[in-house]
């Protein structure tokens, strides 16, 4: 029973936004068949994103189908602060190119169209995204999700190098690391 509820809390916070949605067509013996497919993207707004397609004859059913299946492909994003990210990043999907930079506070979202979907849900204030090429929803969204898989925090880097956080941090900024050692 505890499952069932945990479920229901965490789909309460869940928000979901809508990308796109395409009317399909089929051309068959006899005329045409339409179908549409819609693309959502799913985010707690603390870390935790997805994003889905669905299709389905009538746009309600393609959405709820596409929900359900970011719901079920969520990742989590280690985010600087609770607001932005650790560091920069490039991705290229198809003939879709992200530039994902990291960004000072009070810059907001610069983004468009699919990617500003994206951080709003995964709860991103501040980030700066330069994309080129094709600005296809899916492939920049599929971009953005590779983007996101190379992302690491200094936790996990200073766990895979056997040190401690404070030494990756103060290498990251151009300082030697002090040590306790008498010479």
């Amino acid at each position: 029973m505890a499952r069932i509820e945990d479920k229901k809390m965490q789909s309460d916070n869940i928000i979901d936004k809508l990308v796109s949605i395409n009317r399909v067509s089929k051309t068959v013996k006899g005329g045409r068949n339409m179908s549409f497919s819609a693309w959502v993207v799913v985010g707690d707004q603390a870390g935790r994103v997805g994003f889905g397609k669905g299709k389905a004859l009538e746009v309600q059913s393609a959405v709820q189908k596409a929900t359900k299946a970011a719901k079920a492909r969520m990742i989590r994003v280690p985010l600087k602060e609770g607001r932005t990210l650790h560091h920069d990043c490039a991705a290229k999907y198809g003939a879709s190119k992200l530039v994902v930079r990291s960004a000072v506070p009070g810059t907001g979202i610069i983004a468009g169209g699919a990617l500003r979907a994206v951080f709003e849900c995964l709860g991103v204030q501040d980030v700066v995204v330069k994309s080129q090429g094709s600005n296809t929803p899916n492939n920049m969204i599929r971009a953005a999700f590779l983007a996101f898989e190379k992302m690491n925090s200094p936790k996990t880097v200073a766990m895979r190098r056997g040190k401690t956080v404070s030494e990756i941090v103060a290498n990251r900024d151009g300082k030697k690391a002090e040590t306790t050692e008498e010479a």
